[in-house]
């Protein structure tokens, strides 16, 4: 039996700012960190408590995402990973979109320093 293969993850070459919108009204920004088509990592004055709901919306290179999101424990007071619960068509499209574009300039930067890197 395989282990399962773990999506690929993207970090944005730009920072990434998030809101997040809680399930009593309350609205509190982040910064996204790594993103996946399963979940993230996000930069927060504050962690919200595990198992919270939210909705999560940023701006990627490839336009607006809007997803329902549940938010794990917090890994440090200010890093805490969330898995999407949903992702609408669209915004799976543009997210999935987005993430490919990340990995390949980063495979793309990479070789490049690879070949001008000074051994």
């Amino acid at each position: 039996m395989q282990p399962a293969r773990r999506a690929p993850r993207a970090f944005f070459a730009e920072t990434t700012p998030a809101v997040l919108r809680c399930v009593d009204g309350r609205f509190k920004r982040g910064k996204l960190q790594v993103i996946s088509m399963t979940g993230g990592l996000l930069s927060l004055p504050t962690p919200l408590d595990c198992g919270s709901r939210v909705k999560l919306m940023f701006l990627t290179t490839r336009g607006s995402v809007l997803g329902a999101a549940e938010m794990l424990s917090p890994i440090s007071w200010g890093l805490q990973p969330f898995k999407f619960l949903k992702l609408y068509d669209d915004d799976e499209q543009r997210l999935d979109a987005a993430i490919k574009s990340s990995l390949k300039q980063s495979r793309s930067g990479y070789g490049m320093m690879e070949r001008f890197r000074a051994w």
